[in-house]
């Protein structure tokens, strides 16, 4: 699959098959959000690959949806804050750099034939708790990764005319 097709057709999956991840396409998707570009190359995040199957209560305080545990694993992404390049004005790129990996992460599975979903609404404190982060981690997404049981629903975009103004002399 191109690029293109590749973004065009990747979903937001909130349905999994019970199936096991294979080990390879699993180190491919870490490889992709390692590979990923951020900000001087300080590679300000943390990956924490959850298998479901042992930490299900865990993983339900943080996200209540019963689909987030279908998937055989979830992934937690954390910003390094302490570790980020940060701009002239102070701001840390942690975030960015973090969010840059993950997407890199989900696209890769999406590659591989495996399913994904951005989670942002998770209880912070849980994931503090579950994950014993210390002051200097922020957990910034989840995603379950898994095969998808579902089906693409029609995506709605703004028209780009909306988000896109083009700058000319």
């Amino acid at each position: 699959m191109n690029f293109f097709d590749l973004i065009e057709h990747r979903y937001s999956v909130r349905a999994y098959k019970p199936d096991p991840v294979d080990q390879h396409k699993l180190e491919k998707v870490v490889e992709a959000a390692w590979l990923a570009p951020t900000a001087a190359n300080k590679q300000p995040f943390r990956l924490f690959i959850i298998d479901v199957e042992n930490h299900q209560d865990e993983l339900h305080n943080i996200y209540s949806a019963d689909w987030f545990i279908e998937a055989p694993i979830v992934i937690c992404a954390c910003a390094v804050k302490d570790k980020a390049w940060k701009r002239s004005d102070g701001k840390s790129y942690a975030y960015v750099d973090t969010a840059i990996a993950m997407d890199h992460l989900i696209l890769a599975a999406a590659e591989l034939g495996l399913g994904t979903c951005w989670v942002a609404a998770f209880d912070t404190e849980a994931v503090r708790e579950f994950l014993e982060l210390n002051e200097d981690l922020e957990p910034v997404a989840f995603t379950p990764l898994g095969y998808p049981a579902d089906e693409p629903r029609p995506k709605k975009r703004a028209d780009i005319s909306e988000i896109v103004k083009f700058i000319k002399s």
